[in-house]
């Protein structure tokens, strides 16, 4: 049985189902995939294994995902270094800095240095929405990762792969991949393209919305915000 996934066109219009008739506000959004993306890392990389994680942020929402998530990781014993080359003005961006400043979280604009002393890497860039070229500074950050001996964890998608086709052809991430990937609400369709561990993080999809688009909600467990899967979508 293959794997069903969630297009980048109805994955747009899924949020905006949640966010009209579902009532979730972004910031409510933003937090709970966060705190899915906090759990993967958890998973893949335990503290026991190195506290030290660099997360980079983009500037759209798959960058405030990674913001809360350092949160979060910072509670769980973590020690998180933000890289947030490009940060956006929108208040809500700024909140999620400033909980991390009043935590005296350090924030960085050279990734190359604090990729020397981390244990592990949060790739929260670009998301189901990105198309088109990578820009700097993020295209020498993406080939950075890519060389890294480093393990990454990506958010929703290894940044700069497309959505619906997996790596690109040429450029920064032609041969990215990370060791694990957190989708977030579904899988997208370049999950046949990655090799690594694959985790979905939607605990908050009602069941009329996830019918409407055809999303199997997988068996979460406890008080797990992610699951794991395998290639053909079942729980591990």
């Amino acid at each position: 049985m293959a794997l069903k996934t969630l297009s980048a066109a109805n994955a747009a219009a899924l949020d905006k189902d949640l966010m009209s008739t579902g009532a979730f506000s972004l910031d409510q959004l933003m937090e709970l995939a966060g705190l899915s993306v906090s759990q993967a890392v958890y998973k893949v990389h335990p503290p026991s294994r190195g506290r030290n994680v660099l997360v980079v942020c983009g500037p759209g929402n798959n960058g405030g995902d990674g913001l809360v998530a350092a949160r979060h990781l910072f509670y769980y014993g973590y020690k998180p270094t933000i890289c947030y080359p490009k940060p956006t003005k929108n208040e809500l961006y700024q909140r999620l800095m400033t909980q991390l400043k009043n935590l005296d979280v350090p924030f960085t604009s050279d990734f190359t240095s604090a990729l020397q002393s981390t244990d592990h890497v949060v790739d929260a860039i670009f998301g189901f929405s990105f198309s088109g070229e990578v820009r700097e500074p993020f295209g020498a950050i993406i080939e950075a990762m890519e060389k890294t001996p480093v393990s990454v964890t990506a958010v929703d998608a290894p940044s700069s792969w497309n959505i619906e086709s997996g790596p690109p052809e040429e450029g920064p991430g032609k041969n990215f991949q990370p060791e694990a990937l957190i989708s977030l609400t579904a899988p997208k369709p370049l999950v046949k393209y990655f090799k690594g561990r694959h985790f979905v993080g939607g605990r908050f999809l009602p069941p009329s919305v996830a019918e409407k688009y055809g999303v199997e909600i997988p068996a979460y467990q406890g008080v797990d915000q992610i699951v794991e899967l395998d290639q053909n979508g079942h729980r591990l």
